[in-house]
């Protein structure tokens, strides 16, 4: 039983539908909890949700409604609130990609989802903490990051969502800006390495993009974070197939990407990339990523631990002690 519950919805969320999907969610709620075990928030402005998030002291759970985004904020405010007052976090998922809700297998219909809260357990998470903001699912820099931020002007224009707004942003993305960008990464308080990569994804959960399983084993209750490094050279041909074959985790053997696992990740690069922190923008030169193990509690569905995403004993990966290629000094 969920107890005493806020939820914090986006009525804005899979173009505008996010306000139906919300009075929905409200009614089926109030059903099984009573009208005086529900409150309701919504969304007025850009981190409205942490701030609401923030201020729900006394609730035993706060559930957020919409996609990527207002989890991620959620998730945010949440963490301002001392741990031993720290309502659990739900969510029903009601965006465009829900790569968070495909890493909790959590359904994307609205009365399913209320089924799976009711009979849900907290589980400790972990959360990625990068430049003092936290995230739970994704931070990527280049190629995929300008990926993720085109589809938001595309989903606005198109009405896309899902699997084809993505893949239709990446093709664009692929033809038309496929640039190496220079990075110097430092793994667990490793030396930096420089080098070369068209983009590079640091996963706390399986996938981005709306279902893309760049790094297919993650786990949100490992205590690490799961890397994915794609160096050059690349064809755009072949880099497109190695994008179709991400769709599925499939993409693990190709000798152009790197796997690695770590819990602290210093990345550093010379000009300001595309980057994407579950979805929501980021700009800036030096990233500093930490892993915050069992931050938040997470109101998952029976059945997780046939799900890989809460695995904690790894899958392999074609994983590498360090990265490849030329150590050299940077500076802090």
């Amino acid at each position: 039983m969920l107890g005493k519950t806020l939820l914090i919805a986006n009525p804005a969320a899979q173009n505008g539908e996010g306000a139906q999907a919300a009075r929905t969610v409200v009614g089926l709620l109030k059903e099984r909890l009573g009208e005086d075990s529900l409150e309701v928030s919504t969304t007025l402005y850009p981190y409205h949700a942490a701030e609401i998030a923030a201020g729900a002291r006394g609730f035993k759970a706060v559930v957020a409604l919409g996609g990527d985004g207002i989890i991620h904020e959620t998730a945010n405010g949440l963490m301002k609130i001392a741990a031993e007052e720290r309502p659990a976090m739900g969510i029903v998922p009601v965006g465009s990609g829900n790569d968070f809700a495909q890493t909790l297998r959590m359904s994307t219909k609205l009365d399913k989802a209320v089924d799976q809260l009711m009979g849900a357990e907290p589980v400790p998470m972990d959360l990625g903490l990068v430049n003092g903001r936290f995230f739970v699912e994704t931070l990527s820099f280049g190629l995929d990051a300008a990926i993720a931020l085109d589809t938001m002007e595309r989903r606005k224009r198109t009405g896309r969502t899902g699997t084809m707004l993505y893949l239709s942003s990446a093709l664009d993305q692929l033809i038309n800006h496929m640039q190496v960008r220079h990075v110097a990464i430092s793994l667990d308080g490793g030396p930096f390495l420089e080098g070369e990569s068209y983009l590079l994804a640091v996963q706390n959960g399986l996938s981005y993009g709306g279902g893309f399983n760049i790094c297919p084993h993650a786990s949100i209750v490992d205590g690490q974070f799961d890397i994915c490094i794609a160096r050059p050279p690349l064809s755009r041909p072949k880099a497109t197939y190695i994008l179709l074959r991400a769709k599925n985790g499939h993409h693990l053997n190709f000798p152009n990407l790197e796997f690695y696992r770590a819990k602290e990740v210093v990345v550093k690069f010379s000009q300001v990339p595309p980057t994407q922190v579950d979805g929501e923008k980021l700009e800036d030169t030096t990233y500093r990523i930490s892993m915050v193990p069992k931050a938040l509690r997470i109101l998952a569905p029976k059945g997780w631990q046939q799900n890989s995403a809460f695995n904690p004993d790894p899958a392999p990966y074609p994983v590498h002690e360090q990265p490849q290629g030329k150590y050299v000094d940077v500076p802090a």
